[in-house]
Parts: C-alpha cells; sequence; structure tokens
C-alpha cells in the first residue's frame, strides 16, 4: 500500500465556505483512498495564505512529525508564503506541492510581502509540482527557474449531472463564487445595470462574509441602479441546494479578474449549460470548444463592464445565439472527464517523484 501524507487549510469541509481549491482537495484525498492508498490528512488552521505565528507553529507540528522519506502532497495555499517552515524539510521529505492558484503577486488585491521569493523558494525545493491547468503551469515555468519535467497538470473533473432545462427567454443568471472584489462581481452588477430594461434575473451564489464591506458595496450600487429586487445574494451553496440553482438557471456568469481553472465552469457545462466569463488565466481552457471549434459560451475581457453588458444584451435579444450556445454546451458536456482520471494523474504523479 502507498502511503500519502497530504496537508490542506483548516476548514476544507465548512459549508459555509466552499471553494474550488476546498473542493479538489477533498476529491483527491477521497479519490486516493478508493484507489488503495493510505491517506493521512492534517488540516492547518489560520488564515492562510497570511499565517500567524499559531498557523506557522501548527504547520511546523505537523511537518516535524512526518517520517522521513514520506510523500507529502500540501496545497499550495499553504506552502506557497512559508519557505522557512518547509524547505529545511525538503531533503528528508518528498514534498510535492499542489498550485491552485499561483501567489507570486499574492491573491487580486491582496499582495504579499516577498510572495515571489518565497514561492520560489517553496517550488524549487520540491520533489514536484501539481497545477490545476496548463496556463498556472506556463505561467510557473515562465515566472520561476524550475525544471519542466517538475511541473504538471491536473485538472479538475467534472461529475455527471442532469440537463439544465432553461427557461425560454434565457433570463435566469447564475454566478458562483465567493463574493470578494477578485471574483469580479462590481463589474457583472454595473454589466447589470446597463442591460436593465431586458429581463433577467440574477442569483449570486457564494459566500458572504470574506469582504462584509464589498458585500455592502454591491447592495449600495445594486439598489442605487434600480436593480436591487432581481438580484439576489443567496449565500454559499453545496450539494443539493448548488444543483437546484444550477438546474434553475440559463447560463452561468463568471466575471472574474484572476482565475487559475475555474471548476464553476465545467460543474455548468456538465449540466448542458453556456457560459458567459472573462477570458482571463484557465477560463478558456476550462470552457473549451466542441469537436467542430465551437465555443459553449461567450468570453469577454476581464474587468471590462461594457463588453460584459453586451454578451449579456446578446444572450438576452437572440434567441438563436442561446440556442447555438446550449447545443454547443450540450456537445462539450460529453468531452468532461470525471475526477477519476484526475486522481489517478494525482496518483501517478505521487508516485514518480517518490522514486
Amino acid at each position: 500500500m502507498k502511503t500519502v501524507h497530504v496537508v490542506v487549510p483548516g476548514g476544507i469541509d465548512d459549508p459555509a465556505r466552499p471553494s474550488g481549491g476546498n473542493a479538489y482537495d477533498r476529491r483527491i484525498c477521497h479519490g486516493l483512498a478508493a484507489l488503495g492508498w493510505d491517506v493521512h490528512e492534517y488540516a492547518v488552521d489560520g488564515g492562510w495564505p497570511w499565517p500567524d505565528a499559531e498557523a506557522q507553529r501548527a504547520l511546523v507540528r505537523v511537518i516535524a512529525q512526518l517520517p522521513d522519506g514520506a510523500v507529502v502532497l500540501i496545497d499550495g495555499l499553504i506552502a506557497s508564503t512559508v519557505p522557512a517552515v518547509l524547505v529545511p524539510h525538503a531533503r528528508r521529505l518528498v514534498l510535492v506541492v499542489l498550485v491552485h492558484l499561483p501567489l507570486g503577486d499574492g491573491p487580486p488585491g491582496h499582495q504579499v510581502a516577498d510572495a515571489r521569493s518565497r514561492e520560489c523558494a517553496v517550488l524549487a525545493a520540491a520533489a514536484a509540482i501539481v497545477t490545476t491547468s496548463a496556463w498556472a503551469r506556463d505561467m510557473l515555468l515562465d515566472r520561476y527557474p524550475l525544471r519542466p519535467d517538475n511541473v504538471a497538470v491536473a485538472e479538475p473533473g467534472a461529475d455527471p449531472a442532469e440537463l439544465a432545462p432553461g427557461t425560454a427567454d434565457g433570463g435566469q443568471l447564475l454566478c458562483v463564487a465567493a463574493v470578494t472584489p477578485h471574483k469580479g462581481h462590481d463589474v457583472l452588477l454595473a454589466a447589470l445595470a446597463a442591460v436593465a430594461l431586458l429581463p433577467w434575473r440574477c442569483v449570486l451564489a457564494g459566500t458572504l462574509d470574506r469582504d462584509p464591506d464589498f458585500v455592502d458595496l454591491l447592495h449600495r450600487r445594486a439598489s442605487e441602479a434600480g436593480i436591487g429586487d432581481r438580484i439576489s445574494f443567496a449565500g454559499p451553496r453545496t450539494f443539493n441546494e448548488l444543483d437546484r440553482a444550477y438546474a434553475a438557471a440559463d447560463v452561468l456568469v463568471v466575471p472574474s479578474l484572476a482565475e487559475t481553472y475555474g471548476m464553476v465552469v465545467t460543474e455548468a457545462l456538465a449540466r448542458g449549460l453556456p457560459v458567459i466569463a472573462t477570458a482571463v488565466g484557465g477560463l478558456p481552457d476550462a470552457l473549451g470548444r466542441t469537436a467542430d471549434g465551437r465555443r459553449p459560451g461567450l468570453l469577454v475581457a476581464p474587468g471590462d463592464a461594457p463588453a460584459l453588458a453586451a454578451a449579456l444584451s446578446s444572450w438576452l435579444h437572440d434567441a438563436e445565439l442561446r440556442l447555438g450556445l446550449r447545443l454547443a454546451a450540450q456537445e462539450r458536456r460529453g468531452t468532461l472527464s470525471g475526477w477519476r482520471a484526475t486522481v489517478e494523474r494525482v496518483a501517478h504523479i505521487l508516485s514518480e517523484a517518490a522514486l
């Protein structure tokens, strides 16, 4: 039996704070166990990637207790800013860093002091690096002096789901993301205000407590624009509640300013839902194309409210466009990979790193 020690952020299973990274980590842990691996999981509390002294001490205790030669898969949200904790153990442990979002500049809008030098030190010392998109791999190789054969891609999988029925006018809009500035909700609201004369309703499904001031700002702007009663700040949605949100939607809107992959995109496509998204990071790859090259959605520049408004207007005005995108999304649905392929890829990376 192969053994792996997995270090993840505390609160990985908190339904009030869902995230794509947490969902990925959980699927990998469960999937490796299903493949016969002996999985030891360590959830480390703290405000990662901005750990206080207590969070760092907790990580030190976890790392110090691991046996020599142990294979350690550690979430990059933890690993990328603590070289002082991890690099001294790189010779005795097989460190594999799982990078959900490169933190070299810090999360958008939240720069981290010396982030690039710290992340570079950790990644250079790692036996292997797992990224969740080809875009992220290319970014890391462009930014840091890493060996290309040490940086691998394991894209998220997608679960099969029932087709969403959709509505005749296409006016049910859904955005699934924590309500924070880098997810672009302010850009989305500006775009919605610009198409206020068209028939639509929008559900914002995502955590509301990460930046309460930003949420308050959105409420004020929606009210001032006269669209507050058409926007639902629904809070986090998981499992059956999230399934129902997708089933009631006509299109997923992803206005992110930064995104490594965008698991919500493939979650929507698994239901045959088209996607209107920003052409940033790994989102175009997640959206993908049909066999004959058609996009199952529309892409716009990040941070460009007029461009997003134009895309929404086209979607709401043009029944033929909606039909074409729905058919393309249903075709793309049949090409999505499942989570088993993702887990098998990660298992291969871990095995190779341990040699």
